[in-house]
């Protein structure tokens, strides 16, 4: 077996449950400081506790953090759908430049390495996209969803058709937050049912979609791993209804160098740079959601956006500007610029032989990581990413026992067409020595029993919990659960 227990000994084998906590910093050590300020009395206080802790006591409570966590520095994390790519340091230093800290509130003739690297970012994304304009400001894959659709509805509205296209479909195998911006942006949802062969319904499709069509909103491959080969046939059926095609960049890993969103007959995209380029996902940020839209809808992306001057007497290259029918700003200047930064450099130091190379790699792991594991995978053939069934066992209970041979566990219960989905992602960056030490962990935990699995998992830092629970009341220190 090439699973490795060990790594969570250390606390398995702990003495009481005290050895497995990590204080917070003020919980450990703190000292009063006097407060000395100008402000009103009922805006301070006399004075203030504050962490009072050595160097050495720092970096290790922040050492012993990261080790009772586990993330992709640790080791592989087959999120489906997720992406879970190692984000390289060269980015990181790339970032921490002087100049990529410069404050964007500041003149275009001050700002012309900015205002450059962002022009090139466009430039490489839209190329990437097959579109013909994009903005760099929605902070999210989902925030850039809820842009692209603002974007649609401003072009209905345009051709004086707004309030009468007021439906958008989605498959029913669709992300939750496209149905989350759809409703958000204030229109109807269709759900549209999945053909047998776990793609989109022809049929269905023709019968959902007419006069109050605004978008059909979809992703190729879809979260099956399998690629819509209808998608020229869904785009004429779409377009003939007078709607619009969005692509989810959630999947865009497996096409990059090979095919691109607007030959296929998509009119917006987004793209999730923390998925497709390698800058930091998890935590809730930050994060990144370009959009890129085809001419005629160019004109209603958020501003500003960068452009190249015309020719001038003066040095000042590029440019800030506002389109015709702009929706507006969707994000604080110009977008989370560090993420850029790191996307422009990802693409830059791959080049479109890097790029292509990670997309063959990406559906070379994934069909061979499946090929090694005992579960069944109902739908294929796929690409980047699979959807294995757990079977006779729960899926979430499989999840947590993985989790203690020392590996990060795929997706599980969706999408909810596969039972007991385990949907599984292992992305270009993982070696066949840590595809097979996953293998390992899904075979081994096929073979066990449900006792077993319903106890696990009992080798990391945190045990069994209850995850509902916990997402609706915080502890956000040991010593508030001390004290219920």
């Amino acid at each position: 077996m090439r699973y490795d227990q060990a790594r969570w000994t250390h606390d398995a084998d702990a003495e009481s449950d005290d050895d497995r906590y990590e204080p917070l910093l003020a919980e450990k050590n703190t000292e009063e400081v006097a407060v000395d300020s100008p402000l009103p009395d009922d805006l301070t206080r006399e004075d203030l506790e504050l962490p009072a802790l050595s160097e050495p006591q720092l970096a290790r409570h922040y050492t012993r953090l990261s080790q009772m966590n586990y993330g992709v520095d640790s080791g592989p994390y087959p999120l489906g759908s997720c992406t879970m790519k190692y984000n390289p340091k060269f980015t990181e230093d790339v970032a921490a430049l002087g100049d990529a800290a410069v404050h964007h509130d500041r003149s275009d003739e001050s700002l012309q390495g900015t205002l450059g690297l962002m022009a090139g970012l466009q430039d490489y994304l839209a190329r990437i996209g097959g579109m013909d304009a994009v903005s760099l400001q929605p902070p999210a894959g989902a925030a850039g969803e809820f842009t692209g659709i603002l974007v649609a509805k401003a072009f209905h509205e345009q051709n004086g058709e707004g309030e009468q296209r007021d439906e958008i479909i989605v498959p029913d195998s669709a992300h939750g937050t496209n149905f989350a911006s759809a409703a958000l942006a204030g229109y109807d949802v269709v759900e549209l049912p999945s053909g047998e062969d776990g793609r989109v319904d022809l049929e269905a499709l023709e019968a959902a979609a007419g006069d109050r069509t605004a978008l059909f909103m979809l992703t190729n491959p879809n979260t099956l791993g399998l690629f819509e080969r209808d998608i020229e046939e869904i785009a004429d059926i779409v377009h003939d209804a007078g709607g619009l095609l969005y692509y989810d960049g959630a999947n865009l890993n497996a096409l990059l160098g090979r095919a691109r969103p607007g030959d296929m007959g998509f009119d917006i995209m987004h793209y999730n740079v923390h998925k497709t380029f390698a800058t930091p996902h998890g935590g809730g940020g930050p994060g990144a959601g370009p959009v890129g839209v085809t001419d005629e809808l160019a004109e209603f992306l958020p501003a500003p956006r960068v452009r190249e001057r015309e020719a001038s007497g003066d040095d000042a290259r590029y440019e800030r500007f506002e389109p015709e029918h702009t929706i507006g700003k969707v994000h604080g200047f110009e977008g989370n610029w560090l993420v850029l930064v790191k996307t422009y450099a990802y693409i830059a130091r791959l080049g479109d032989e890097g790029l292509d190379d990670a997309s063959a790699k990406a559906v070379l792991n994934a069909n061979y990581l499946a090929s090694q594991i005992d579960y069944d995978v109902p739908f294929e053939p796929f690409h980047h990413e699979f959807v294995a069934s757990a079977g006779d066992q729960d899926a979430a209970d499989v999840a947590k026992r993985m989790l203690d041979y020392g590996v990060h566990p795929p997706t599980t219960k969706w999408p909810e067409i596969v039972s007991e989905a385990l949907m599984t992602e292992p992305t270009e960056i993982e070696s066949k020595e840590t595809l097979d030490q996953l293998a390992d962990a899904f075979d081994a935990v096929a073979g066990e029993d449900d006792e077993t699995l319903e106890a696990a998992p009992e080798r990391t830092t945190a045990r069994r919990i209850d995850q509902t629970d916990a997402a609706r009341n915080l502890r956000l220190s040991w010593q508030a659960i001390d004290e219920e």
